[in-house]
């Protein structure tokens, strides 16, 4: 057997699971390839905004390698905490998530208009990334003590709503309209998980319409943002030009792609391009072949983290379940944000690419999650095989 052959043969054996492996092995793959190709895409996008703004071209490319080490302690360290304790801890940790969404209203740091950020030292913290976990594992845990109030009546289904239109109210205050969009459809789609009635889903989906109208009738810059992404190219030096700069990326990458590193749209001409945008340099620099392999690789985690849920929901682990399906539909709805928006299909908003974007907030925020979901898929084996053994004695 060739020396190929024996690693393909190797590396498929750690890949399929095994009855006897203490580990999702597939969802471990799934993020590392994500958070890797991100290291690389950000290294390539980010090399004229680091010579530009501090004269060293791998200024971001370091600051994402830092984010990276964080994410896998604070994910080892999450590996090593039950999950039982996240729904004990559940309220407390909605609180003091929603206390660190006041303080960035009074002593954040703004950039761009927009004041989402903590400074700590030489990192800034974005509170609204952590909120989105946050609220996830708390609605999980309200799921479970709250079930039927959801499932038989209105205030039940309500409760959860209000929680969110108070955090939203914080998050407009930013203004951060992308997380609130987030948050809501993650609460709606716990809800509908939960067994809610449909009539409810209704009457508040076309209430989150008309306030989303509503919010971008009444801000000049968000109907701007509305009017460029339907027409571009009306005024693709103005309030168009991200967009169509965006679009020109796409467009030049083809199949096949210019080759890694040889993006022209990362020259200062598509901004944010190694954060929000940047998916377009990924599909200008890897053409079409790369962009496929990146959602295919976004498809099958958010399939793993729904199976997972799904499991838990079958073995009567009701909050395991629902945090594994709340942590699927929120990288799922993310994903579809920023690459409709890298697209054109979408208007743009400032949310990044799970495990992709460079972020620090974000990344640490979906490494947690992640290895959540690995902590859970951990106990469920561990408590199949006990019960094997003890059914065996």
């Amino acid at each position: 057997m060739s020396l190929l052959a024996r690693m393909n043969h190797a590396i498929w054996r750690w890949l399929v699971p095994e009855r006897h492996s203490i580990y999702d092995r597939q969802l471990l793959a799934l993020a590392l390839s994500l958070m890797s190709v991100g290291l690389v895409i950000v290294a390539s996008a980010s090399i004229t905004e680091g010579v530009s703004l501090q004269n060293d071209a791998f200024f971001f490319v370091k600051r994402h390698l830092i984010f990276l080490v964080l994410c896998l302690l604070c994910a080892v360290g999450t590996l090593y905490v039950p999950v039982r304790y996240w729904q004990q801890w559940g309220g407390q940790l909605l609180i003091f998530s929603i206390l660190m969404l006041l303080l960035v209203l009074v002593a954040g740091h703004s950039v761009n208009g927009a004041k989402r950020w903590l400074p700590l030292g030489p990192f800034n913290l974005q509170p609204a990334e952590t909120a989105k976990l946050v609220l996830i594992t708390y609605l999980s845990g309200y799921l479970v003590r709250r079930i039927d109030e959801v499932r038989g009546q209105f205030s039940g289904f309500v409760k959860p709503l209000a929680l969110v239109f108070c955090m939203a109210l914080l998050l407009l205050a930013q203004p951060d309209l992308g997380s609130v969009v987030v948050l809501f459809v993650t609460t709606l789609g716990l809800l509908f998980l939960a067994g809610a009635r449909v009539i409810q889903f209704a009457l508040m989906i076309l209430m989150g319409v008309a306030a989303l109208v509503m919010l971008i009738l009444f801000e000049p810059y968000r109907m701007r943002r509305v009017t460029s992404f339907m027409d571009p190219w009306a005024d693709p030096f103005g309030s168009g030009y991200q967009l169509t700069q965006s679009l020109m990326a796409f467009g030049r990458g083809g199949f096949l792609g210019q080759g890694l590193g040889n993006s022209v749209q990362k020259l200062e001409y598509l901004p944010e391009a190694h954060t929000d945008f940047v998916f377009a340099i990924l599909g200008e620099e890897l053409g079409y072949l790369g962009v496929l392999v990146v959602l295919a690789l976004q498809l099958a985690l958010v399939i793993k983290a729904l199976q997972i849920g799904r499991k838990a929901l079958s073995e009567q682990k009701q909050f395991e379940g629902y945090v594994g399906c709340g942590i699927g539909i929120w990288f799922g709805f993310q994903t579809v944000i920023n690459v409709g928006a890298a697209a054109g299909m979408l208007p743009t908003k400032g949310l990044t690419l799970p495990l992709v974007s460079y972020g620090g907030s974000s990344l640490i925020a979906m490494s947690i999650a992640v290895a959540l979901l690995l902590r859970i898929d951990f106990e469920m084996r561990r408590d199949s095989r006990q019960a094997l053994q003890k059914g065996t004695v």
